[in-house]
């Protein structure tokens, strides 16, 4: 089944965080061919910033963050250009009060008509019906 992932879902297959278990079932479940898994080609930069922002948290060790990075990186989801999803997204963002960057996902998970797989409860909460909580994914 194809499903749009969220940086923050992936940012579990490296940091240990609530629903870890779940996100490292969800990855080996995507390397076996069960789930198809796309994001906006930003996604590597947004792990990236997460990964920093943990660093400079000291959630982990400087430098580890780097390490990591290509550890998510390495189970990469296919990348989809967000340019092309940006008159929606923005539309969203202006309409729901919500980040932009939230709403690419939104857009992408419309275009490909599937849901964004997150663990961001404002998310959750703001797009019910196109996104899915990650404990829900089967």
């Amino acid at each position: 089944m194809k499903h749009v992932l969220d940086s923050s879902v992936a940012l579990k297959w490296a940091l240990p965080e609530p629903d870890t278990a779940k996100a490292l079932k969800l990855r080996a479940d995507y390397r076996n061919g069960i789930h198809d898994l796309i994001s906006p080609d930003f996604f590597p930069l947004e792990a990236a910033h997460a990964l920093t922002r943990a660093e400079r948290q000291r959630r982990i060790s400087p430098g580890a963050g780097w390490g990591l990075w290509q550890k998510i990186m390495s189970d990469c989801p296919a990348m989809v250009p967000w340019t092309q999803l940006m008159p929606r997204a923005f539309d969203l963002s202006s309409k729901m009060r919500i980040g932009v960057y939230d709403c690419v996902y939104i857009a992408l998970a419309e275009t490909e008509q599937c849901r964004v797989i997150t663990a961001d409860q404002r998310l959750l909460l703001t797009f019910p019906g196109q996104t899915i909580a990650l404990g829900a994914v089967s």
